[in-house]
Parts: C-alpha cells; structure tokens; sequence
C-alpha cells in the first residue's frame, strides 16, 4: 500500500509541478506585457522584449524557443503566433521587422525565421551596413519539417509543407510541398 502511495504522489507531483511552473512563466511574462491565449502552458523560452509578442489559444510549445526581436524597443507586436499552433524545441525567431505564423500550422524542432540582412559592399564592415528588414509571413495549416530556415520577405501560403532542412527563400503558394537547399516545389498536396 505504501508503494502505490508513494507511485501516485510522485505522479501528480510531476503533473501538477509542470503545470505550476508553466503558470508562473505565464503570469511573469504577461506582466511584461506578453498576451498568451487561454490553454497555452509556456515552457522554458528566451524573449528579448516580452510586449512584441502574442500566442494564441491552445497553443504547444516545447523548451528553448528563443523569441528574439533584433532591432530597437518599440511598442507595436513584431511577433504574431496563431491559435493551436505547434513549435518544437529550440526554434528560433530572429525578427526586426516581423513574423505572422497562421492557425493550425506546425513547426518541428529546430527551425529558424530571419527577417533581416546585412548589407555586402566591399569598403565596409559588415556590421556597420544597413540590411534589408521585410516581415514573413506563415498561413494556417502549414507544416514545417525539422531546421527549415525561412528568410525574409518569405510568404508561405496556406496548407504548404515544407520539407526537414529546407532553406526558403522566396513565396510558396498554398498547398505545395517544397524541399531543398534553396527551397524549390516538389509536389502539391492533393
């Protein structure tokens, strides 16, 4: 008897445990100013400015999400998460300008949304150059395999898959299945 007590308590501990932390990241970052639709449990996650960003309902996020807005405070949203979207661990979001991630879309593990450049004349640092900033844009539905890259400027319509360590750098029209390094159309999902 004294065994399967022991087994239950560790069990809720456990369950409840998770559930506790991930409502004190949730009130902590909603304090900062970070909207998080009702059914989202927040994990571990790395945000430079916790106003920018807005999740959605019932959203699943796993650990080390990195939200990092790259450019200077400003008071409108940069980073904008749908309702009942999925992102795998260690994602990173490296945004200036912004990114938009449709309804019921799910990103695997590891993918990376970069929003900006550097510039490349040949007298000056790279550092010191001003790149393009052009937002993405992700529609609902979409499926993005593991370490997939999205670049800048980059609109991915709805019902699109984009296949595991695709570079994508240019509009995919919705409902296409692309891979590649760059990405380039496969197939159409039927």
């Amino acid at each position: 008897m004294k065994y399967i007590i022991q087994q239950s308590f560790f069990l809720l501990r456990i369950r409840y445990y998770n559930g506790f932390i991930g409502f004190l990241r949730r009130l902590f970052f909603s304090v900062q100013g970070m909207k998080v639709g009702s059914g989202t449990i927040l994990p571990k996650l790395f945000v430079t400015w916790p106003h920018q960003v807005t999740i959605g309902e019932k959203c699943s996020l796993e650990p080390n999400i990195s939200f990092k807005y790259d450019g200077v405070w400003k008071k409108e949203l940069s980073i904008r998460i749908g309702n009942n979207v999925f992102i795998g661990a260690g994602c990173e979001f490296n945004i200036r300008k912004g990114i938009t991630v449709g309804d019921n879309s799910l990103i695997a593990s590891g993918c990376k949304f970069i929003d900006h450049d550097h510039g490349i004349l040949p007298n000056k640092l790279f550092r010191d150059q001003a790149g393009l900033e052009i937002p993405i844009e992700i529609g609902e539905d979409v499926w993005l395999g593991c370490n997939v890259v999205v670049l800048k400027g980059v609109e991915i319509g709805a019902g699109s898959i984009v296949a595991a360590g695709a570079v994508v750098t240019k509009s995919i029209p919705s409902y296409e299945i692309w891979a590649g390094i760059p990405a380039k159309k496969i197939g159409e999902r039927k």
